[in-house]
């Protein structure tokens, strides 16, 4: 699995790709400091199975390097690792196309956590998964979906932290084929996965 880490700072990027590295087997890591040098990796070593992404770099500021990202790669799951303030660019790099959420600030294993749900999944387990191959937790989250609970609300509903939360969601969106909250509650709905 090709993994790319983008961010401006070489510590960080060298401990990103250090903590990737020892959560993946087969997981070759390509480390860059800015968006203008995706091209020439992918050239290089080919297509990203996965990017975790800074928002502040040289070249881009904000989510307008998630927009692009996501243009480029519209299948490969985008992890934003940053230390911008969650309040303010969360939800805006979601909308973005970004698959997780995490802040720098988050705990080693938080980041690990959720960094290797998207090292793990199983290739071709996207598609409509009838409702026996959902997992419990994802009935659950479907059943809190369909309530309109917050992140916020599910992780303390579920005694779990809100970074698990966006993982587990990103992981049923894929299982569900769908791309939103709004989305995964319909279609729990009309298939009868409530």
């Amino acid at each position: 699995m090709s993994v790319f880490v983008i961010d401006g700072h070489p510590l960080m990027r060298e401990a990103v790709g250090a903590l990737i590295r020892r959560l993946g087997q087969a997981v070759t890591v390509i480390e860059l400091d800015r968006l203008a040098t995706v091209a020439h990796a992918v050239n290089a070593q080919g297509m990203p199975e996965l990017i975790c992404l800074e928002l502040v770099l040289s070249d881009t500021h904000g989510v307008s390097g998630v927009r692009e990202l996501r243009q480029q790669f519209p299948d490969t799951p985008i992890v934003v690792l940053t230390a911008a303030a969650a309040k303010d660019y969360e939800d805006l790099a979601m909308e973005a196309g970004a698959n997780a959420f995490i802040q720098k600030s988050a705990s080693a294993g938080e980041i690990a956590n959720a960094l290797r749900a998207f090292l793990s999944e199983e290739p071709g387990a996207e598609g409509l998964a009838p409702p026996e191959k959902l997992s419990k937790r994802q009935k659950q989250l479907l059943n809190l979906l369909d309530k309109g609970m917050s992140n916020r609300d599910i992780a303390e509903s579920l005694q779990i932290s809100e970074h698990t939360v966006k993982v587990h969601l990103w992981r049923l969106f894929r299982r569900l084929n769908v791309k939103s909250r709004s989305q995964a509650s319909h279609l729990a709905r009309t298939q009868g996965l409530l």
